[in-house]
């Protein structure tokens, strides 16, 4: 779905899309709009704006994965300022491209955030990972009780964080493709997480990627 109140980008972001392949479920203009059908269109992956005349877009992405659990959202926004990409991110985005990018570029994010990477224009991964490094102490500090994973588990999410796929993660700990998804939804359920970008953020925070 695309969500962008500029008619000429939206319809031009969703015919590229249509091209490469992809099943455009909707393209709308408004954040509320958006937010009311996602239940009923489903869709995988949401490219969305980040600047929408009558909501915020970080009351969208709320809406979208109250809505969505499982959504993956990618922004598309003319901004790169810092606190624009940190609140996008800290309210559920997968990833966040400029609007300079180009159309390789933004096709292959897609793709990217499909699979569950969060991808980031070049120099916006670095903000992020340091914002989330910066606000570990304190979440360490503060949630002394957090849940416990198992060697393991910990194992496979270390992993998972360096953006290895599941199958690699299979072959590295000569484990079966099953038993490593079954580790990532113990894990997941353990922390009241939804997707692999949410593990991904949770252990970046924990400075497990190191």
């Amino acid at each position: 779905m695309v969500v962008d109140d500029h008619p000429m980008w939206r319809e031009g972001v969703a015919r590229d899309l249509a091209e490469a392949g992809y099943e455009v479920v909707a393209a709308v203009g408004e954040g509320a709009q958006a937010v009311r059908i996602a239940g009923s269109v489903r869709p995988d992956v949401v490219v969305l704006d980040l600047q929408l005349p009558d909501r915020s877009g970080v009351e969208v992405i709320q809406g979208l994965l109250a809505s969505c659990p499982e959504v993956r959202i990618l922004m598309l926004s003319a901004s790169g300022e810092q606190q624009d990409v940190l609140d996008a991110v800290k309210a559920g985005a997968t990833g966040y491209l400029v609007k300079s990018a180009a159309r390789e570029e933004f096709l292959a994010a897609v793709s990217r955030t499909a699979e569950g990477d969060a991808v980031f224009t070049p120099g916006l991964a670095g903000l992020v990972l340091g914002e989330f490094r910066r606000l570990a102490t304190v979440t360490r500090a503060e949630d002394p009780d957090a849940p416990r994973l198992t060697e393991r588990e910990t194992e496979v999410l270390r992993l998972v964080a360096k953006g290895v796929t599941y199958k690699e993660i299979a072959e590295r700990l000569v484990l079966s493709h099953r038993t490593v998804q079954n580790h990532v939804q113990n894990t997941l359920g353990k922390l009241q997480l939804h997707s692999r970008v949410d593990l991904v953020r949770y252990a970046i925070e924990r400075g497990l990627d190191e």
